[in-house]
């Protein structure tokens, strides 16, 4: 026999969101149809793998990764309504094993008692730990339910191979602002679920605040809709909001910024690689969009080390320099003036000549140095501090370089017999690196002329 609170919960679950005048107005414009869902276009398009996955009936197993207010929990509701499956919900913020049994042996009784399946969808997946996500792999490869997580991180990072095995992982994007615009206008204008019948008006440009304001997030969206409504006033039969109620109402929101999570690690990307490609204005938005969102901007300051280092090198061996003088100015002068200084170090890197020599180098010897085992070091490079030593021949036919002509002991070697041919330090044909080209390629020579008068 069914679970009869199991059955109300369902119910509750389908409808609350249609006919509750109270409810959040993100949850009563839930929409209920495919047709009516906006956004992911790439997933529920035409002949798009998600569309044919529900129009056919026969879901499967899946995780829906993307930020938040994308229609994660929208879709996963629609898949269970295309399939005329039950639809039962835990989150892992909430729940724990128990919450997991429960849900399992809901889905047991009612496939028993209805030869229905049962999707379990599961909201912060993430969060349940690796026993609490193995707990579910039995039961997706039986057929108990169809498992469906929803993600903000990267499932590859939080999820185990093991369940990650047997779904598969859609990635949804954030919605664009004509999509969010649509989303403002339907809500606008819904007489059923909407605030049709409060017959609000809002200017277009205040229209398109709102949807910056909601940065791609759907719920978000309406949440700032909601709190506008409390603002707005009566004049004559239709309700006004105005561009002062707007400001009141966005003041505060931010960005969408998680320094623990995907977006963190993608916004720091895309400023490296804007530096990397010699983009000063793309150094400058990515790194002004963290700063707003509330990311440290001594994080970038560390960051423009490593592309000094990393991405600069010799080419410009100053731009080491000026991105520790931004990281001292900000320390000395705090955030305002501090992060002027961090910009312009952005700029003079991300305009510098480019070299990664020094980086492609150091990771050759390092993979040389493993490899090639303990080779003994050359006999004249050993120092000799006892007479002992002395008489082992350490030290012997070494030559001072300040001794020499030019500084340079022509011919003398500096690597074991096994390397002595390798060569790490490969300097390109940019910025200052064209003098250390011309130096390694004369000091070469050098060396070959003292080798053939040897021989």
């Amino acid at each position: 026999m069914p679970n009869k609170q199991t059955d109300l919960l369902d119910e509750y679950h389908d409808h609350r969101d249609k006919n509750n005048p109270i409810a959040p107005l993100a949850d009563r414009m839930r929409p209920d149809s495919l047709e009516s869902f906006i956004g992911q276009s790439h997933l529920i398009g035409k002949d798009k793998p998600l569309q044919r996955a529900l129009y056919s009936g026969q879901p499967h197993s899946m995780i829906l990764w993307g930020p938040p207010g994308v229609g994660k929990t929208t879709l996963a509701r629609l898949i269970a309504h295309y399939s005329q499956a039950q639809f039962l919900s835990i989150s892992a913020v909430l729940a724990g094993v128990k919450e997991i049994r429960q849900a399992i042996e809901h889905a047991k009784q009612h496939y028993q008692t209805y030869q229905h399946s049962t999707i379990l969808f599961v909201d912060e997946v993430h969060r349940f730990n690796k026993s609490q996500q193995d707990a579910f792999l039995p039961y997706i490869e039986n057929g108990t339910f169809i498992f469906i997580g929803a993600t903000t991180e990267n499932p590859s990072f939080e999820l185990n191979n093991a369940l990650l095995s047997r779904v598969r992982v859609y990635l949804l994007h954030s919605l664009s602002q004509d999509e969010l615009l649509s989303l403002l206008e339907s809500a606008l204008l819904n007489h059923k679920k909407g605030l049709g019948d409060d017959a609000i008006e809002i200017m277009d440009e205040d229209k398109l605040h709102l949807v910056r304001a909601a940065d791609g997030d759907a719920r978000q969206l309406f949440n700032l809709l909601d709190v506008a409504t409390d603002l707005m006033v009566l004049e004559g039969t239709k309700n006004y909001i105005n561009s002062d109620m707007i400001k009141q109402t966005i003041l505060g929101s931010q960005r969408r910024f998680d320094k623990r999570g995907d977006l963190f690690y993608e916004q720091i990307s895309a400023f490296h690689k804007a530096v990397r490609g010699s983009s000063s204005d793309g150094a400058l938005y990515w790194m002004s969009r963290m700063i707003e969102a509330g990311c440290d901007p001594l994080y970038i300051a560390r960051r423009l080390l490593v592309i000094a280092s990393e991405d600069i090198g010799n080419a410009d061996p100053r731009a080491m320099q000026v991105a520790l003088n931004a990281w001292d100015a900000f320390e000395r002068l705090g955030a305002k003036e501090g992060n002027r200084a961090i910009a312009q170090a952005a700029i003079y890197c991300a305009l510098a000549p480019k070299s990664n020599a020094v980086y492609k180098a150091f990771n050759a010897s390092m993979k040389c140095a493993k490899e090639s085992g303990s080779l003994d070091v050359p006999t004249h490079l050993r120092n000799a501090p006892t007479q002992l030593m002395e008489a082992m021949g350490y030290g012997q036919y070494y030559r001072y370089s300040h001794d020499e002509p030019e500084g340079f002991s022509a011919g003398q070697t500096y690597l074991p017999p096994e390397l002595e041919d390798i060569q790490f330090y490969q300097p390109q044909e940019r910025g200052l690196e064209i003098k250390f080209k011309e130096k390694l390629t004369y000091l070469q020579h050098l060396n070959q002329c003292a080798s053939e008068q040897k021989s």
